[in-house]
């Protein structure tokens, strides 16, 4: 059976994090929508309904039987259930929306739905970029039950000092922790395959590193916090979530924030997540092409992927910044950077678009992963389209 991740009516609340994948890639707690699902679901065959320039990057679905899914929410056992009781022509509606549906991917319509149950019970929804942090904490939960569940973890060293129960905290194959202190008190630590905890570290729970991550020496890492696979983070951190390969390496402090992938940002590179009069943030809107009141008091950066801050960048409570942008000039830049922002001041000129491409491909190639003709031409119609 395929999963059909749907973008549904979500796809442009997410943005900019969603300029580059669907909303099912994104991640929050330990892993992305798309892999806890398949989790879930127990399936190896995933496909997207996406927009239509990422659909070349991400599968599209084939003319068969499919499980269509809103992907974005976290089922509580009922409906998780229901879910997979789903028969062909059958489909589970919450708040009006669809949101899971047993149909036949060669002419789907919802002219094939025969039969729609409404979930009355409470789901928990991400349905805009704060929630991926402020939701993290039960996503963080989430995870580490369903990935660690009648598993074992590997011996915390005794070089370490540790706080809290030894059931909050998971250790994968391969990860390395040395002369640094855990606390689970306040929420789970889970500590991905060949991941590494440097010396000198403050790990305070709910924390997820993720495979192949790094904390650096001395970083103090307050949940609820996770870092996606193949990430370095230094220096001081609060409530952030990195979906991998992106690096804050340095000291510096980032709180309450969304960073995607392929991001560095440089030495001393701070974030405000508190205004000084104590006002709810306001954030920069795509749907609305306005910016928009978040009812948070608390948030800081949300930051697609490519983008880069030089050394001691400042940025303020509440800053957008798009696809492949470059901030490095003094002062702080605007609440909202464009894509391919060369500066990050409003009226900058544009990252030219080849230098982009070898940027990329430099810094994928690092981690070993092919920087792709694919890769190329999602790059080139945010540039050229959005």
């Amino acid at each position: 059976m395929q999963l059909v991740f749907s973008d549904a009516q979500f796809w442009e609340d997410f943005l900019p994090l969603t300029f580059t994948r669907p909303v099912a890639e994104m991640r929050c707690g330990i892993l992305t929508f798309s892999e806890r699902w398949q989790k879930l679901l127990d399936a190896s065959e995933i496909s997207f309904i996406t927009e239509d320039y990422l659909q070349e990057k991400f599968s599209k679905p084939e003319k068969k039987e499919g499980l269509f899914i809103v992907p974005n929410f976290l089922p509580t056992e009922n409906v998780l259930n229901q879910i997979k009781e789903l028969k062909l022509g059958e489909a589970l509606v919450y708040e009006n929306e669809l949101l899971a549906a047993k149909v036949n991917m060669e002419n789907f319509s919802l002219n094939q739905i025969e039969k729609m149950t409404d979930i009355h019970e409470e789901l928990l929804f991400f349905k805009q970029p704060t929630d991926l942090f402020s939701f993290n904490e039960k996503a963080i939960d989430f995870d580490f039950e369903l990935l660690t569940k009648n598993r074992n973890s590997q011996e915390l060293s005794s070089t370490n000092g540790f706080l809290g129960d030894k059931k909050d905290l998971f250790i994968e194959e391969g990860a390395t922790i040395e002369f640094s202190t855990l606390n689970t008190k306040t929420g789970k630590i889970y500590i991905g395959k060949n991941a590494e905890v440097m010396e000198g570290c403050n790990l305070r729970g709910p924390i997820a590193l993720c495979e192949d991550s790094k904390f650096n020496l001395g970083a103090k890492i307050y949940g609820a916090t996770t870092i996606g696979p193949h990430s370095k983070v230094g220096g001081e951190v609060n409530n952030i979530v990195i979906f991998g390969y992106s690096n804050k390496g340095h000291d510096g402090f980032v709180g309450n924030s969304v960073i995607g992938e392929w991001c560095n940002l440089g030495a001393d590179t701070n974030s405000s997540n508190l205004k000084n009069n104590y006002a709810e943030v306001k954030l920069w809107n795509y749907r609305a092409k306005r910016f928009v009141n978040t009812g948070l008091q608390f948030a800081g950066l949300i930051m697609g992927d490519h983008s880069k801050t030089a050394i001691n960048t400042q940025l303020n409570t509440g800053t957008v910044v798009g696809v492949g942008a470059n901030i490095f000039k003094s002062g702080f830049p605007p609440n909202l950077i464009e894509n391919f922002s060369w500066g990050g001041m409003k009226g900058d000129e544009r990252f030219k678009l080849e230098k982009a491409y070898e940027v990329a491909e430099k810094a994928m190639a690092r981690r070993k992963v092919p920087f792709t003709e694919i890769d190329r031409n999602v790059l080139k119609y945010i540039y050229t389209e959005l």
